[in-house]
């Protein structure tokens, strides 16, 4: 099985998971939930991530930011380069993106408010994609797509291991059998050397383990992780269970052994 293959195989082993565990048919907008979460400051000078990408752009640049989010990357992009193309299909995440761009100032911002595949975009100098590839079934044309529209750079932000990875010990608790892994940062690699591109990588800082107000705000958000419905056995279970997973830090709330998220920048110049 070629990389490329296995990827795909590895996505749609995770959605059919999901989606039997659920039990219905996923949300039209799964970011509904999370987006309001996605808000900060463009102008913030504390984050790693984005002061590290500043340094590939430079104010002549059209940027294009495929799965922008609320705008956590390409608004404070934005402040850097001429123009911030944001292209996001979520319209929860797509209305707090324009809502922060006008609520700072920020005017050199389109949205393309599409999945990337469909999505209709001039080429700019930079092609950015930040933590949306493990959800990509059909990876190798996503990946040349973004060549096409990168003349420049391709850059692209993944962690070594699944964004959720932090929560997997807790489906062997609640549902009996074991999260299978989306595909991460390992299998990109063996992608990139699939298709034969020359490819830049650098581990970035870890980012620190997720953690919770409270236990009752950890019992919401977990649950709408595990897919567990208000008032379910399985739900009770995991309450139950709360006490003796999560360790309280200065006030905050989290599970107990997991590792930091490690996230790595992977970059090329395409044709190069």
């Amino acid at each position: 099985m070629r990389p490329s293959q296995r990827w795909r195989a590895m996505v749609e082993a995770e959605h059919a998971q999901s989606e039997r565990i659920r039990g219905t048919p996923p949300p039209n907008d799964h970011w509904e939930s999370y987006a309001q979460h996605f808000r900060a400051d463009p102008r913030r000078s504390d984050d790693l991530l984005v002061n590290r990408l500043a340094q590939e752009i430079a104010l002549h640049h059209t940027v294009i930011d495929v799965g922008a989010g609320g705008g956590r990357l390409a608004l404070p992009l934005a402040l850097r380069c001429r123009h911030m193309v944001a292209v996001e299909p979520s319209p929860s995440m797509a209305f707090v993106l324009l809502q922060q761009a006008a609520d700072y100032g920020i005017h050199n911002v389109s949205l393309v408010q599409s999945r990337w595949e469909e999505a209709e975009v001039d080429p700019g100098h930079i092609a950015l994609c930040a933590h949306v590839l493990y959800v990509v079934h059909d990876i190798v044309p996503f990946i040349r797509k973004l060549e096409a529209h990168g003349r420049e750079r391709v850059l692209i932000v993944l962690f070594k291991a699944p964004p959720q990875s932090q929560t997997y010990p807790l489906w062997k608790h609640v549902h009996g059998e074991e999260r299978l892994p989306l595909p991460s940062l390992s299998q990109f690699e063996e992608v990139l050397q699939e298709m034969g591109i020359n490819y830049h990588l650098e581990v970035l800082p870890p980012q620190g383990v997720r953690s919770f107000d409270s236990l009752e705000q950890a019992l919401e958000q977990l649950s709408r992780r595990l897919y567990l419905t208000a008032g379910s056995e399985k739900r009770g279970l995991l309450e139950r269970m709360l006490p003796d997973l999560l360790e309280e830090e200065d006030g905050a709330f989290r599970l107990r052994g997991v590792r930091p998220l490690e996230p790595a920048l992977v970059w090329w110049r395409p044709g190069g």
